[in-house]
């Protein structure tokens, strides 16, 4: 089994959008199907680290890289770069802004998470378990059952 990789993308919206299609694909490929909790917090991530390379990490004429590797038998290392090394990441601490909350969605759904500089640019990257939760009576969020609904759809009122 191929347990790594690598492709390089457009620097745009369209691409970002093809990182996170590569990212379900490889993962149902790896027995990960494409419903899976596991399948949609990679998505989760590349969505988030590919839309920064697209948009803060960006010069023209470069693109960007998708790496997804295997680390070992329960985690998958996903690894963004871009060409760019001279604007630092930061999370926005304004509640009132429009945008900027990704790497706080990527702290949260990754069990490690940083960024390695390079000869040109720099590489964000994080790592996820591929172990589904194990299901309880009560979850997290209050729900019983095995799982909690689809993040797609809203929670049952109360």
């Amino acid at each position: 089994m191929n347990t790594e990789i690598s492709t390089r993308l457009s620097a745009t919206p369209r691409g970002a959008r093809l990182a996170r299609r590569l990212t379900a694909h490889q993962l149902d490929t790896w027995g990960h199907p494409y419903d899976s909790e596991v399948n949609h917090t990679a998505q989760q991530v590349v969505a988030e680290l590919a839309a920064n390379a697209v948009t803060h990490g960006r010069v023209p004429g470069r693109d960007f890289e998708l790496r997804l590797r295997l680390t070992s038998e329960d985690t998958v290392r996903i690894e963004v770069s871009d060409a760019r090394h001279d604007r630092r990441l930061r999370y926005v601490t304004d509640p009132d802004a429009a945008n900027g909350r990704g790497l706080i969605l990527v702290s949260l759904l990754a069990q490690a998470w940083g960024v390695t500089e390079r000869t040109v640019g720099k590489t964000v990257w994080a790592e996820i378990p591929l172990k589904e939760p194990r299901p309880s009576a009560v979850n997290a969020r209050g729900f019983g059952g095995t799982s909690p609904p689809c993040p797609r759809t809203p929670a049952p009122a109360d």
